[in-house]
């Protein structure tokens, strides 16, 4: 942890790349995890598409007003505090992210690139006009002009938002270190970013539950360790050095 903090606290710019793991901490069950009522009652593979969306569109529509009923049960947790906090110190540059349930800018960080898109904006399928999601949920799902409305998600099908992916990728180059938290790095293309960054002589710092295809390149990874924790402690580092 000492190390990493050194390495913070020294970067000029600081890159976060974060992935299911840093959103299961707070109690949100990973999206791909079988053990959960989310499986029980829809099968993910078959309605999370464009297809499903203009062809299945009732049954879409129940299983991600379900979805976003389960993203509401949980809030950000201390890590991603910790995440916002250091953005205010200017300690990080900004977070790059494959999560949808927008607790980074929850949380209080203002610069979040989601890649996937994000379940904090609704917006009609045909014409593109924008919903509360709160009015989702109390079932306004139709548009004024007959179109579907959906979250603002990257659907199975869709591509990346190529905005989005392109300040992501600006962002990662510019980086002198870029640290994972909670990605086992194997979706592609989002697993990019930290071989962009390592390739273009960042410091690449790798915090997951479990190993990742990745580790080769990493400069330190930490396994087997709760994410909030570790950043806890390379914070409460970073304050005593002050």
């Amino acid at each position: 942890m000492q190390q990493v903090a050194e390495w913070l606290r020294a970067a000029e710019h600081t890159v976060i790349f974060t992935g299911a793991g840093m959103s299961t901490e707070s109690g949100l069950p990973d999206f791909r995890s079988k053990d959960r009522g989310l499986w029980e009652k829809f099968n993910p593979d078959e309605l999370a598409n464009v297809d499903a969306l203009l062809n299945n569109t009732e049954e879409f529509v129940d299983f991600y007003r379900f979805r976003l009923r389960e993203v509401n049960k949980y809030t950000p947790h201390a890590g991603h505090h910790t995440l916002a906090k250091w953005e205010r110190q200017g300690l990080i540059d900004g977070i790059i992210t494959q999560n949808v349930d927008g607790f980074h800018t929850d949380a209080g960080n203002e610069t979040v690139h989601e890649l996937h898109g994000t379940f904090r904006r609704f917006h009609c399928h045909e014409c593109g006009k924008t919903y509360e999601r709160d009015a989702y949920l109390d079932g306004h799902v139709t548009c004024t002009c007959g179109g579907t409305i959906r979250p603002g998600i990257v659907l199975f099908g869709e591509t990346l938002p190529q905005t989005t992916f392109s300040a992501a990728e600006q962002l990662t180059m510019k980086a002198d270190l870029f640290i994972v938290l909670g990605s086992s790095l194997s979706v592609t293309p989002a697993n990019m970013f930290p071989a962009v960054a390592k390739q273009n002589g960042a410091k690449l710092v790798i915090i997951n539950r479990e190993p990742t295809v990745m580790d080769y390149m990493a400069d330190r990874c930490i396994h087997g360790q709760n994410i909030k924790h570790v950043l806890n402690e390379i914070d409460a580092l970073l304050e005593n050095s002050k």
